[in-house]
Order: C-alpha cells, then sequence, then structure tokens
C-alpha cells in the first residue's frame, strides 16, 4: 500500500513527464499578436520555398509573400466575404485575433477565420477559411504576376521571375470556383483557398493531392514541429518565459533547415534564402547537434563536401564554398572550411559515428593540405585577403573593415581545423597526416601569444597586417582565439574588457564605440551607406553565443543571463515571431531606450548560437562520445530554481532534473559515462567581480556624421 508522502512524489513524477511530453505544445505556445504590434512571422516547406509576411499590414514590402527557389513568385493576397450580395474586403488591421503558431497563422474577424499553413515537402500554401457568409474570395497581389489566365480548374498565375512556371488559385475543397474581379471566388463550402506551384499539369495534381490528403499533411507537419520541442528538446522550468522561448527558437531554427541544393541550412529569412558556408557550419551545433538532428548534419557535410573547390591552380583551392546557391558557388571566405571540419569532428562526439567520416575525409585531406601548401606564412598563420572573414562586406569593390592578412580569430578556426582534422585522420588510420597537422598545430600556437596578445592593454589584436604590424581595432573576434593562449589571467581581464566595452544589453557590436570608424546605428541613410556601419558597429547577435559562453566559463553566469533572457524577449514580444534577427543598432535613436532590430529578421547563426550556449554552457551538456563520456558542466542562473529536460545523445536519450541547486541526469540507451560536475564547487574569478554591460558613451563627434545627405542615401 502507497503512503501520501510515495503518492505525491509518483503525481509530481508523472506531472514532469506530462510537462516534457505535451503532444499539443505547437498549439499551448501560439504568440497572440495586435495590430499595433504588426510582427513579421515566416514558414518554409523544408524545401525550396518559403513565405514571409506580417500579421496586420495591407501594404507588402519588396521581400514579402512567396519565394520558391530564390524567385519571388506571389507577393501577396486579399480575401473577402460575400453575404446578401454585399462583398467585404477582411482588412488585416481590423482582425478581432491574430495568432502565429509554430505550423499555421490564425486571424479572425467577425463571422471568419482565416487559417494559413505551408506543407511540408510540397509547393502548397493553404488558405483555410471558415465564415458564417454566403462566399468567399480570394484576390491574389499581382505585382509579380506576367499573366492570367481563369480555367476550370481555377486562376492560373505565371510569374515573372518563373515564366516557365505557374501559380494555381483554386479551392481547398475542390468545389468550382469562378472568376472575382483580378481573383476567384467561391461558396462559403469550399473551405479556402490553396496556391500550387509548378507547371500546369503539376499544380493540378498537387491540387488533387491536397483535396484527398490534406488532413495527413497537415497533421504530419504539425507532429515533426511538435516533435522538435516535445521529444527531441523538451524543457520545463520554473519560467514560462524562458520554455516558450526555448521552444520557439528551437522551430524558426529548424524551419531554415531545407533541401533546396542538397541539404542544408538557409543563412536568413527574407532575403538570405541560400547555403552559405560560414554561416552553415556556426549554425549546425546549435541547429542540429544539440537538437540530436545528426542524420541532418551528416548529410549537410557530406552535401557540401562535394561542392569543394578541387582544382589545384584555382586560387582557392580546397575551400568549401562561402556560398551556394542556384545562380552558382563561390569560394569568397577563409572560415567556412575551417568551420566544415571542425563541425565533422564535433558530430562525431555527439553521435558517436565515425562511419561518415570515410566520405568526406578525402575533402578534409585536400582542404588542410591545400592551405599548409599554399595559404601560410612562415610562421604557420593562415593568409588570406582582406574581406575573406566573416567581416566580409565590399562597397564598390572597397571592403568596410579590411582584415587581411593574417585575422586572429582566422588563427583560431585554422587552429581547431589542424587539430580536427588530426582526430580524425587518426580515426582513419591515416598517422602521418595526423603527425604532420598536429604539429602544424603546435607551430602556430607557439606564435600567436606572442604576435597577438597586447598583455598591457588586455586584448589580443585583431589582424597582423600584411606588413606584420598589429591592428589595434577592439573587436568581439579576440574572443574566439583563447584555445590559443595559455594566460588564464590575461583570457580573464580580455573577458572583462571586451564584456564592458563591447556587449550592450542588446548584444554584441562589431567595434568599440570609443573608435573614430564606430558607427552608432546600422542603418542611418542620411548619412552613411547601412555597408558602411555594417561591422563597424552595429551589434551582430551571433557573437552573443561566444561572448555568453567565456562569462560563463569565469564564473559570471548571472551576467550571461541577463543577455540571454533580453534575446528571450525579442524573440517572443519583438521582430520576426519566434526568431532572432541578425543585426541591432548599437546605441539607441534619440528618444528611445532600446534598440532597432536590423538585417534579416531570422538569422541562422544568431537563433543557432542562442542554443548552443544553452545548452553547452547554461545547461553544461558537451558529449565526447569519441572517448566514451558526456560531461555535465552546470551554470544554471539563479532565477532558475527547477528544471527538466532531455537531449538526444548518440543513438539514445539524456534526461536533465535540476532542483535544489542539484543536477540529477541519466542516460537511456547509449553507452558512456557521465562526468558530472558540482555547480557548488565552481571556482570564482575575482577579475571579474562586478563586471556589468557596456551602455552608449558616444565620442562628441564621429566622422560618419560628417556629411547630412537629402535626399537620403540609397542602395
Amino acid at each position: 500500500m502507497m503512503n501520501s508522502k510515495t503518492i505525491t512524489i509518483i503525481a509530481t513524477a508523472m506531472m514532469v513527464a506530462a510537462g516534457c511530453a505535451r503532444t499539443d505544445l505547437t498549439d499551448a505556445i501560439g504568440v497572440d499578436v495586435t495590430a499595433d504590434e504588426n510582427r513579421e512571422y515566416s514558414y518554409t516547406d523544408k524545401k525550396a520555398g518559403y513565405w514571409y509576411g506580417t500579421t496586420h499590414q495591407e501594404t507588402t514590402e519588396w521581400w514579402s509573400g512567396w519565394n520558391m527557389a530564390k524567385k519571388r513568385i506571389l507577393a501577396d493576397y486579399a480575401l473577402g466575404t460575400i453575404s446578401d450580395g454585399k462583398a467585404e474586403r477582411l482588412n488585416r488591421r481590423d482582425v478581432t485575433g491574430c495568432i502565429v503558431y509554430p505550423d499555421r497563422l490564425e486571424r479572425t474577424w467577425k463571422g471568419t477565420q482565416e487559417t494559413f499553413r505551408l506543407l511540408d515537402n510540397v509547393p502548397v500554401v493553404h488558405i483555410g477559411l471558415k465564415t458564417s457568409a454566403d462566399s468567399v474570395f480570394c484576390i491574389p497581389d499581382m505585382q509579380h504576376i506576367a499573366a492570367a489566365e481563369m480555367t476550370a480548374e481555377g486562376l492560373f498565375l505565371t510569374p515573372y521571375e518563373a515564366r516557365d512556371m505557374r501559380i494555381l488559385l483554386t479551392t481547398a475543397s475542390g468545389s468550382a470556383p469562378s472568376a472575382y474581379e483580378a481573383g476567384i471566388k467561391a461558396g462559403s463550402d469550399s473551405e479556402g483557398f490553396i496556391l500550387t506551384y509548378g507547371t500546369p499539369e503539376e499544380c493540378i495534381s498537387l491540387a488533387e493531392m491536397f483535396r484527398k490528403e490534406s488532413g495527413r499533411l497537415i497533421a504530419e507537419r504539425k507532429a515533426r514541429i511538435n516533435s522538435l520541442i516535445t521529444e527531441y528538446n523538451p524543457i520545463r522550468s520554473n519560467l514560462p518565459e524562458l520554455d516558450r522561448s526555448l521552444n520557439w527558437i528551437t522551430v524558426t531554427m529548424d524551419e531554415l533547415i531545407t533541401e533546396q541544393q542538397g541539404k542544408g541550412i538557409y543563412a536568413g529569412l527574407p532575403w538570405f534564402n541560400e547555403y552559405w558556408g560560414r554561416d552553415m557550419f556556426i549554425s549546425m551545433p546549435g541547429a542540429c547537434l544539440v537538437t540530436g538532428q545528426f542524420d541532418v548534419a551528416k548529410q549537410i557535410l557530406k552535401d557540401f563536401a562535394t561542392l569543394q573547390d578541387t582544382d589545384p591552380s584555382s586560387e582557392t583551392y580546397g575551400r568549401i564554398p562561402n556560398r551556394a546557391n542556384l545562380e552558382g558557388i563561390l569560394y569568397n571566405t577563409t572560415d567556412g572550411t575551417p568551420r566544415f571540419v571542425a563541425q565533422a569532428l564535433e558530430l562525431a562526439e555527439y553521435s558517436g559515428d565515425t562511419d561518415f567520416l570515410k566520405d568526406i575525409y578525402p575533402a578534409i585531406k585536400t582542404s588542410i593540405e591545400a592551405s599548409i601548401a599554399n595559404y601560410t606564412d612562415s610562421k604557420g598563420y593562415l593568409t588570406h585577403a582582406d574581406a575573406d572573414t566573416w567581416m566580409d562586406v565590399k562597397r564598390n569593390g572597397i571592403p568596410g573593415s579590411p582584415r587581411g592578412d593574417r585575422a586572429n580569430d582566422i588563427q583560431a578556426l585554422w587552429h581547431d581545423q589542424l587539430t580536427a582534422g588530426s582526430r580524425i585522420a587518426s580515426i582513419m588510420g591515416d598517422e602521418e597526416s595526423a603527425k604532420k597537422w598536429e604539429a602544424a598545430a603546435q607551430k602556430l600556437a607557439e606564435n600567436f601569444e606572442n604576435d597577438f596578445c597586447c598583455k598591457e592593454g588586455s586584448y589580443i589584436y585583431d589582424h597582423l597586417n600584411s606588413d606584420g604590424t598589429p591592428d589595434l581595432q577592439f573587436r568581439p573576434n579576440q574572443l574566439y582565439c583563447f584555445d590559443l593562449v595559455k594566460d588564464e589571467e590575461f583570457k580573464q581581464r580580455v573577458t572583462r574588457r571586451s564584456w564592458e566595452e563591447l556587449v550592450y544589453p542588446w548584444g554584441v557590436a562589431s567595434l568599440a564605440q570609443w573608435d573614430k570608424q564606430f558607427h552608432p546605428q546600422h542603418e542611418n541613410w542620411h548619412y552613411y551607406h547601412k555597408d558602411d556601419a555594417y561591422h563597424n558597429g552595429t551589434i551582430w547577435l551571433w557573437n552573443n553565443g561566444m561572448a555568453m559562453q567565456r562569462m560563463i566559463e569565469y564564473g559570471q553566469k548571472e551576467a550571461a543571463w541577463e543577455l540571454f533572457k533580453n534575446m528571450n524577449r525579442q524573440a517572443l514580444h519583438e521582430g520576426a515571431v519566434g526568431s532572432l534577427s541578425e543585426n541591432a543598432d548599437a546605441h539607441p535613436r534619440e528618444g528611445k531606450d532600446w534598440v532597432k532590430r536590423s538585417g534579416t529578421f531570422l538569422q541562422a547563426w544568431s537563433n543557432a548560437e542562442h542554443l548552443r550556449v544553452w545548452y553547452q554552457y547554461f545547461l553544461g551538456i558537451r558529449p565526447d562520445l569519441l572517448n566514451g563520456r558526456i560531461v555535465i558542466d552546470p551554470h544554471i542562473p539563479s532565477e532558475i530554481t527547477c528544471l527538466e529536460a532531455s537531449v538526444k545523445v548518440g543513438n539514445g536519450t539524456l534526461d536533465y532534473r535540476y532542483a535544489d541547486g542539484k543536477v540529477r541526469v541519466s542516460l537511456k540507451d547509449c553507452d558512456a559515462e557521465l562526468v558530472v560536475s558540482d555547480p557548488a564547487a565552481q571556482q570564482s574569478f575575482p577579475i571579474l567581480d562586478g563586471v556589468s554591460f557596456c551602455m552608449p558613451d558616444p565620442l562628441d563627434s564621429y566622422p560618419c556624421f560628417a556629411t547630412y545627405h537629402e535626399p537620403a542615401l540609397t542602395y
């Protein structure tokens, strides 16, 4: 017989299990949006199509609407009802309710509800309608349409950018549509409308397929999205806002994992719907590894390996592409290739699988050997052009933030490439290469601290110029170089100085505000072109991940947590629903106490780095299955008093529980040693005591404000 204490424990366990395995979490985390907020939203079909819109806006931006394989095919549509012969257009500003869910958007007017969704792996847009009206109509925005033809099947549209293809606007139920103004109308039993894309025959076939299988298609998409946050990455804590934001960021991160040109990760929406090697491999840990999508990561690595520059006479021989899109391939970056190699090893550490390495090892070996032979100097540094780092913008052919020819973060990545490559070579049985690459890594490390570290100034030079002189600008790239520096006290001082001079409450600036080249806002067109500010002051949210990581490593989890919370607030309450933006201003506009977001509104590496630092550093979960262990080194902020989570590791699942200041973990279906640190026994670092955010403190004048342009500059 169970006593009352036993019953209480069992009931609590059942509540915990229910919290981490809810089958309807996509419904539970919907975000209500008001007309005044008018937020962006996005959905992809996980192949080559996406829709990007705003919840209440009637007019469109140039990037709005349906995009298929990098072609803008439809800007928008308008809906309306007809009752007793009276037509009424459904104005989005007049909705009585608008909720954005991970799998759909719902707008409600008096008597009518719209449900908008995309489907997985098929070019179909579903605009479901429930109404008390007699009939409904749908009118497409024609700004991207070259021609329209009404047929028995519905309205065929020919996009300007894809004239050999068609869009079919027809009814969801299959009831007969009729022409109405520039669109179609149907009875209220039509269940709304669908848009399909392809050849005319494919459009008709897709419409027929949807009508027969819509229930399954809708349910499968919802179940897939739901599994990301109930099976692969469930979380439940005492902070509902934390749970919801992580769920949303996980979902929007996943929508960028597509199959447009092989498997890959879009760099961002609404205009970077293509694969950037640098962005992709920065994003991979947060997008695929901490989320347990190891097979996806393997396929991305394999697909990108086939795109390597294998021409020995090429200036970019050995590189993995910086950008791969349907128009061509560019190799104009140094950092994508080292990250490709490093991610191959990290994937093996997470999955415990090394078989996939056989497929990509030739690409790994070529990449390292080509760099050693062609692109390294006498000290072992990897050389590169001015704009061949992540700070890559050029305007009129001139780099906006030249970092040639030996940037500090490139040296750190080159070191990662050599050490990861050496480890992989050993796994492949290529001991000769393993020893050679390890020796090259040691040579690089032996020189770096002496050449790059300004001990008296507590910073790491951003880069060495081609003449060997150091660049003195203060940038966040130094935070990526700590594996090349042995002096622990110096690294702590660099961390503090970087936080207090670059890390605002809204993110990490690309240049210190005391620098004359600093641009306080990203877009200030009356004074300068936005590209001049892009890497010269503008906030880049992806750098938040490393900034928080360094703070956590040096005992400053509470300071890191404040930045983390601010990003969670953005995802839930600002900008694109559930997403983190690419950029933000460094200084607020006049009269504002917070900054304006900019760049892409859903950026892969911003989302991914947020997820990575949560799992690897706040929760402290770092698998190393190649050595048969999983290290758990938690740094749980004081605001979190209880938490349950689970993550996929290898072929199994790691269950994680935190309560009463203690972490308890268990492992299912995976053979590994669990090495758990005691949160109460963590080291203190007095050098960082009292550290604070950087706050706007502009100079009296900046050269960027020397000239006022009227009218404002344009692209």
